[in-house]
């Protein structure tokens, strides 16, 4: 059962190879799994062994780790242009008002329809802080 080794070694590869051409964080957990049986096979014991240990190691290493190597280095999420103007100051070209669904300011140029974020009315040149985009709105904040 020689070969057993060698398609370890294969399985891990191949993960490690579409991770790194995905870059989605899924398939690194099995290459681990993969290492952990292909490890164990050098023991002796049976295959039935090593593919428990090939799925034990790698469901834990996804369930425990790829929440927080998600987080640290937020895979998949890419500001867009809109996005990155959230936490801008940014000025008002008229009066933002709720009630009445009016209200403009103008971020890097360009001006966005706004609204208060707390309802309050917000005059012409203040300087609001961008809180959130809500459809083509820029929810904002008085600074």
């Amino acid at each position: 059962m020689e070969y057993i080794g060698w398609a370890w070694l294969l399985t891990m590869a191949a993960c490690v190879i579409i991770e790194a051409l995905t870059l989605g964080l899924t398939t690194i957990w099995f290459a681990a799994g993969a290492l952990a049986a292909w490890l164990i096979h050098f023991t002796g014991v049976g295959i039935e062994v090593q593919v428990v240990v090939f799925l034990a190691v790698s469901l834990l290493t996804l369930f425990l780790t790829r929440p927080v190597a998600v987080k640290h280095l937020k895979v998949g999420k890419i500001k867009t242009n809109a996005e990155s103007l959230i936490g801008e100051h940014v000025k008002v070209e008229s009066e933002i008002n709720n009630i009445n669904n009016e209200g403009t300011v103008k971020a890097r140029g360009q001006v966005w329809s706004a609204k208060s974020q707390d309802g309050d009315i917000i005059q012409k040149d203040e300087i609001v802080v961008v809180k959130d985009i809500v459809g083509v709105k820029l929810i904002v904040k008085r600074k």
